[in-house]
This record gives structure tokens, sequence and C-alpha cells, in this order.
């Protein structure tokens, strides 16, 4: 018994001054007191210990024990009696319920359009509207606030949620909402009406409304508002929660500086929301096409992806308004129930020349490339500072492109032309994209109409030659023909020096080939620039970029397997680079748009798999 005691009692001080460490961790004002603080307790603790009954401690330390064993029992078989108290039960149930609607709340708070900060205090208003269902806290917060969307759906989605939680937790005394814009008020009634005991969550929206109205409108208006607000909330235990909603947050803090309770009282809290991505708006957009029940071809897709892709970021429109358009302006051109990528719009193309640069710097590699367009726009900038204070020569702007398939040769000059447009070189931002077939004619007497032809066409712009190797001069019946095409094209780089660029592109060594035959063109050439073959890694950052772009997510499965892919023909003749991972980027989008035909899951249909991922028939597209 001794040795029992012994252990009752060795346990007992370990628990004890176990308590003591947590006890003055937490409110010892430093180190030395933390230890003169312990030292002490210590010592009373022992004090006390001699005169305790350890029988007794012992005895009361194995009731405590059964009664911890009888209570896990209960937990698990509803009690070694069967006689729960009702009471109790229905206190757990609700509590697990409780719980379960919270686990609800924070998967629809993820899943919703709200930027990651703004889920944060949407979680903690939660939080606290449930503990003082709990009676945890005693204040009751009004939680009145400002949400920045220009999604209708995205907005509604948020209020649900609040409207959902808040009722559950009799936070608020229903869900009901109702909405108004400040564009219909006209009269008091068109806000004080709102607040009534039918009503838990108004919504006021369009700032521009307000910012709209006279002066006099807008002081009375406001003031109506703000009187509404806390007259409903001094009168009425639960008040009625009000959300001021537009897209432009500085829209909506202009009109509230003209009121500052309003503004420093009465909205406390702001949520922001994430404007739809590209894959996500180009998804509803494929939905909308879908339910109207029309046949689509995999090429649309494409194309629509891409249309997307480069309109939605600039536009002025709300997302939902963007698909409303877009959807309107394919369907109308639309001449049957079947879309393909002719019924896709061509977009505007013209951008600022900071705009076009960073596209530059965006594109993966071509490090030399681009710092020879930086000194090239830096040349040109300072001759038109410098005017006529220097005589400086004029600026040979014809260029030689060399460089394997899909290197980035034809991208470049499209970002060429803008450049020089924007610099004023060219009068418009174009470029016309030919190859010798488009120059050389079939029969004597018909290649320099033929050239003239195409070069009137690219006046004011540039005019992109490929294969351009394909000019040279070759023995045969048809030799002459090539020698007619580049006499006329010099002839014209020289007539129109001011008004048309010419860039000839093609591989590296034919063209070196092509430039040592024909002195004429090497000589009216003012820059010769390099397109190296990118690496594997440039190739994988290539293919991930166009994703994400787009909007999807790309697995780090499905960036290995497009790996494989991109190694085993890497070193093939004629291997496309970049052209090649676009072709892999396009059977995907395709091969993705069949396997997730029957799913509305979000996650799922911007989720790019291996699956998705094939070289089957890749020369195909």
């Amino acid at each position: 018994m001794e040795d029992n005691n012994y252990e009752i009692s060795k346990k007992s001080g370990d628990l004890l001054n176990s308590m003591y460490d947590d006890f003055y961790n937490l409110f010892a004002p430093s180190p030395t007191e933390l230890d003169q603080a312990r030292k002490q307790a210590f010592e009373n603790f022992k004090a006390s210990a001699e005169k305790l009954d350890f029988n007794k401690l012992a005895e009361l330390y194995r009731e405590e024990q059964e009664s911890t064993e009888k209570a896990k029992e209960d937990a698990k078989g509803g009690g070694s009696n069967g006689n729960n108290d009702p009471e109790d039960d229905n206190e757990d149930a609700e509590r697990i319920a409780k719980e379960k609607d919270l686990l609800n709340f924070d998967e629809r708070i993820k899943n919703s359009a709200l930027t990651e900060d703004s889920k944060i205090v949407l979680k903690k208003m939660i939080e606290y509207a449930e503990k003082y269902h709990n009676r945890e806290v005693s204040k009751y917060i009004p939680f009145n606030m400002k949400i920045y969307s220009d999604n209708n759906n995205t907005l509604y989605d948020i209020v649900r949620i609040i409207g959902d939680a808040f009722s559950t937790y009799s936070y608020l005394k229903n869900k009901k909402s109702v909405e108004r814009s400040f564009h219909i008020v006209e009269e008091n009634a068109h806000i004080s009406d709102l607040y009534n005991e039918s009503n838990s969550i108004v919504i006021m929206r369009d700032a521009d409304g307000i910012l709209n109205k006279t002066e006099a409108e807008q002081s009375k208006f406001l003031t109506v508002w703000k009187n509404s607000i806390l007259d409903y909330s001094s009168k009425n235990e639960k008040g009625i929660l009000t959300i001021y909603t537009d897209q432009s947050k500085q829209k909506i803090e202009d009109s509230l500086m003209l009121d500052p309770t309003l503004k420093n009282k009465i909205f406390d809290f702001e949520l922001f929301t994430e404007r739809p991505s590209n894959q996500e708006v180009y998804q509803q957009l494929v939905n909308k096409f879908n339910s109207d029940n029309y046949m689509i071809e995999p090429s649309f897709n494409v194309k629509l992806l891409d249309y997307v892709t480069n309109t939605y970021s600039k536009t002025t429109l709300s997302s939902s308004e963007f698909v409303d358009a877009v959807h309107e302006k394919i369907i109308f051109g639309a001449k049957e129930k079947k879309l393909s990528e002719a019924d896709v719009p061509e977009y505007d193309t013209n951008k600022s020349i900071d705009e076009i640069f960073k596209e530059l710097n965006e594109l993966v590699g071509l490090k030399e490339v681009k710092q020879v367009l930086r000194d090239l726009v830096s040349l040109c900038e300072f001759k038109k500072k410098a005017g006529q204070d220097f005589k400086l020569k004029d600026t040979n702007l014809h260029m030689v492109f060399t460089g394997n398939p899909g290197t980035g040769k034809t991208t470049v000059a499209r970002l060429v032309a803008g450049i020089l447009y924007n610099l004023g070189y060219i009068k418009q931002n174009k470029l016309v994209e030919v190859s010798a077939k488009d120059l050389i004619g079939q029969y004597v007497g018909q290649t320099a109409p033929k050239t003239n032809s195409v070069v009137n066409k690219a006046l004011g712009g540039v005019l992109f030659i490929d294969e351009a190797y394909s000019l040279a001069s070759r023995p045969g019946n048809n030799a002459s023909f090539n020698e007619e095409c580049v006499a006329t094209l010099i002839q014209a780089m020289e007539n129109y020096r001011d008004n048309l660029v010419v860039i000839f592109a093609g591989y590296t060594k034919e063209m070196e080939g092509f430039l040592k035959s024909n002195s004429g063109i090497i000589s009216r050439v003012g820059y010769q620039i390099e397109f190296k073959d990118y690496t594997v890694d440039e190739l994988i950052e290539i293919f991930r970029s166009m994703f994400t772009k787009a909007g999807f997510v790309v697995t780090k499965q499905a960036i290995e397997k497009a790996k494989e892919i991109i190694l085993k023909y890497k070193d093939t003749e004629g291997f496309g680079n970049a052209r090649f991972v676009r072709t892999l980027y396009e059977k995907t989008i395709i091969q993705h748009a069949a396997n997730t035909k029957d799913s509305n899951d979000p996650e799922l249909l911007k989720k790019i798999q291996s699956k998705d991922i094939s070289d089957d028939n890749i020369a195909s597209l």
C-alpha cells in the first residue's frame, strides 16, 4: 500500500507541478519572476502535500478513473442501463447539427468567388453569429457591409450564404432579402419602405445612382437611408443587415463621403470578389451554346477560348454582360444550328507600346530578341526627340528573322508591327503574311504583278515573308521567276522605305544561302535577328502559360505527361518548337472538353489532368 501511495503521490506531484507551470507561464511577467513564483508555489504545495491522506487520495483517483471509463461507454453505446436523458440527447443532436452547418458554410465560402482575405472575414462573421446564438458573446453587431462585385450571380451566391448562416444561428429573423438600385430611387419611401419586419437583408446597389443626383437629392436620400438603418436597429433586438454593392470600390467610397455616419459608423465591413477567370467565362459561354442545342465543332471551342483570352481582360463590361454580349454576337452571325471557328468574331489587336512590351516580356525565352527590340525602340524614340538637331541617318527597319519553326518569328513580327505603328513609323498596325507561292507566278509575266499586288496590300504596314529562302534562284525553268520576284521586292523596299517594312524569315542555314546570293537584299536590311530553339523547360513553361492565361489549372501529372511527349518529339526532323506545343495545347482542350462533357463541377472543368493529354494524331491539327 505504501508503494501505491507513493505512486499516487508522485502522480499528484507531477500533475500539480504541471499546473503551476501552465499558470505561471501565462502570468509571470519575466523569466526571473517566473522561476521565483514557481519555486515558492511548489514549496507551498510540498508543505500541503505532507498533510494529505494518500489512502483517501488514491480512492478518489480510482473513482475518477471509473467515472471517466463509464462516460466513454455511455458515449459509445448510449450508457450501460440505456436511460439517457432525452434533454441531453437533444442538446447533443443540436450541437452536432450546428457543427455540420458550420462545416457546410465553410465549404460554400471556399467555393465562392470571394478573395481569400474576404473568405476569412465572412467566416469570422458566421463564427461570431454562432457565438452570439450560444450566448458566448452579448453584443449584437449588425455587420452592414460593402460588397464589390461585377457579377450578379456571384453577389447572390454570397447573399445566400449570409442569409442561410445568419438565420441558422437566429442572428437574423429570416433569410429574406430585397434589393433596390439607386438609379430608381426617386422618393424617400423607395428606401424607408425596405426596412420592415418581413425583410432581413437589404441590398442597395449602383453608386452612380447617388453620384449622378443633385446635391440636394444626395443629401436627402442618404439621410433617409441612414435613419432607416439606425431607427430599425434601435427598435429591434435584431436589425436588418444592409449590403451596399457596386463593381467599383471608388464609386462606393465617393458616395459615402457625402455622409460621414454612413462611411464611418454604419458600413464597417467590406467583401471583395474575384473577377471570373478567362476559363470560367469561356465555360459559361460553352454552357449557353449547349443549352441552346447548338452543335459545336472542336475548332469552335479552341477559337472561342482564344477570343475570350484576348478580349475579356480589356472589356469594361461586367463578366455577365460580356458573356451575354459575346453570346448574342455569335448567335446573330450563325447561319445554322452548328457552330464552327468561322462563327467566332475577330478581335481588335491594337495595343499601346507598353502593352506590347508587356506581352513581349511575358514570352518565354527570346532574351536576345527582346533586347534587340528594346534597343530599336530606344533609337527610334531618340531620333524623334532629337528632331533636326542631329544629322542622323534614316533608320533602316527592314529585317531578317532566322530560326527553326515555332521559335516565335511570326509572333514577334506581329509585335514589331505594333511597335512601329505606335512609334509612327508605319501608318497602319497590320502584318501581311505571305510565302513564296503568294509572290511567284506560274508563267512568264505573272510574277512582277503578283508580287506588286502583295506589296500594295502591305503598304502602310509590315510585309512578313515566311520561308523566304524559297525565293532563292535555282537551276531550272522557273529560275527567272524567282529572280524577278526578288528584284521586284528590292525595288519596293527602296521606293516605299517610308511606307513599308519587309521582314524575311526562314530556317537559319537556308536563309544564310539566300542572303549571300542576293546582295541587293542584304544591303537593305537593317536588323538580322536569330531565334534560337526553345529548351524542354521553356517549352513546358509555354505549355503551362497557355493554360494559365486561359484560366485552367494544370496538374503535376499532366505536366509530366506533356514533358514526356515533348521529349519524344524534340529531336525529330522538323520539330515545331512552340508550334508543336500549341498543337498539343489545342488537342488537350478538345480532349478535356470530351472528358468533362457530363460534369458541372467547376473545379473539374478548369483542371487539366494527364488523361486529357495525348500525342495520338498530333499532326492532324
